[in-house]
């Protein structure tokens, strides 16, 4: 396997003062490398293109005035069987990946698979939920530290969190390491300094997140597999839109998410699109990306749900803000855990983050 690198600063910012999203998530944030590339640590910070060909074949025909076939000849295609076409062998040949195999990942850089890895190091809690998914248990040779689904991922050699261990990487030899958003593209060519073959994921949407998936299939030769997996995400969205467009415009609902303690959730990031396409109107959509909760701002929006992060907030905290006991959700008593690595992971199961949190603003209404 080589790679080949191009320049192109493409890195995901997340808020200055904290990162909402710690630990178990590691899809928010930023943080930076060390300086020297060969110590044993790198601090780690803040996913694909996916590439499709199309092949199109056009040709002429000509008429000709064919001779009588014989009464010999006439019985003899008659009576001769339909030759069974064998799809089978196609359809296999079709989903298999043709190596070499030059990909260019989130940092501009063309890396190109002389074949499919046999040795896997995953640094993100997404890219490893992902491999899993298509069944490459065996290939995966280490992960993250924070790595903890599906439950064979806790087994896995760990690779560190924040500070990730490149003695451990480097002595796994993997034929690719696979990172996401919350390693920087400077330790990214850190890794690639010490000889390590990176690719770099960093999905902005579901369907980005599904195109991610999809190019883990043609990466790993698991086609198939990929495409059993984008399906059934394809289908809980699909879900969820039919649902959403059933709701009378009067009965849509303002929803105010609070992932993390004193912090919200505005336009551009999972969240948010998981709201929007529910059918709901984010109260924070006055703002992008991560940032400190403006109380004024949510009472002034009044939401009808309030979602609050399972792991790290409470939600007594959010009843006993100032102002807050008067806002629709508190005095209906509408607030609702939500599970942090559904809908904070842009993996394989994103979609299931979709469906739960459907389910906790329109509850019911889910075919």
């Amino acid at each position: 396997m080589k790679t080949s690198v191009e320049e192109n600063g493409n890195e995901v910012a997340g808020p200055e003062k904290a990162d909402p999203v710690q630990a178990g998530n590691l899809h928010a944030g930023k943080h930076r490398a060390s300086a020297s590339p060969f110590g044993r640590t790198l601090l780690t910070g803040t996913a694909a293109l996916l590439l499709t060909f199309s092949l199109a074949a056009c040709g002429q025909s000509q008429s000709v005035v064919a001779p009588e076939p014989t009464r010999v000849e006439t019985q003899t295609a008659e009576q001769a069987p339909a030759e069974a076409v064998d799809t089978t062998e196609s359809v296999e040949a079709a989903s298999q990946t043709v190596y070499p195999l030059t990909l260019t990942d989130a940092t501009g850089t063309e890396v190109t698979f002389d074949a499919a890895p046999a040795k896997i190091v995953s640094l993100a809690p997404s890219e490893t939920e992902a491999l899993f998914a298509l069944g490459l248990d065996e290939q995966i040779v280490g992960v993250s530290d924070n790595d903890d689904y599906p439950e064979a991922a806790k087994s896995k050699p760990k690779m560190g969190g924040f500070e990730l261990n490149t003695e451990a990487i480097v002595a796994a030899q993997p034929d690719i390491v696979f990172v996401a958003d919350v390693t920087d593209d400077a330790t990214v060519e850190s890794l690639r300094g010490l000889g390590l073959n990176v690719f770099k994921f960093n999905p902005d949407t579901l369907e980005d997140v599904i195109g991610d998936v999809t190019t883990y299939g043609e990466i790993t030769d698991r086609q198939t597999d990929a495409k059993d997996v984008t399906d059934k995400m394809r289908a809980d969205i699909e879900k969820v839109r039919t649902a959403a467009a059933s709701i009378d415009e009067a009965d849509r609902k303002t929803v105010y998410l609070e992932f993390s303690p004193g912090w919200t959730v505005g336009k551009g990031e999972f969240m948010d699109e998981l709201i929007a396409t529910s059918g709901a109107v984010n109260a924070a959509n006055a703002t992008t990306g991560w940032s400190e909760v403006d109380a004024e701002a949510i009472i002034q929006a009044n939401p009808d749900v309030i979602l609050y992060s399972q792991l790290s907030v409470d939600p007594q905290t959010i009843k006993d803000r100032g102002g807050w006991a008067n806002i629709a959700a508190v005095e209906n008593d509408q607030l609702f855990a939500i599970d942090d690595n559904l809908v904070s992971r842009p993996g394989p199961r994103l979609s299931e983050g979709l469906v739960e949190v459907f389910d906790a603003i329109y509850p019911d209404t889910l075919q």
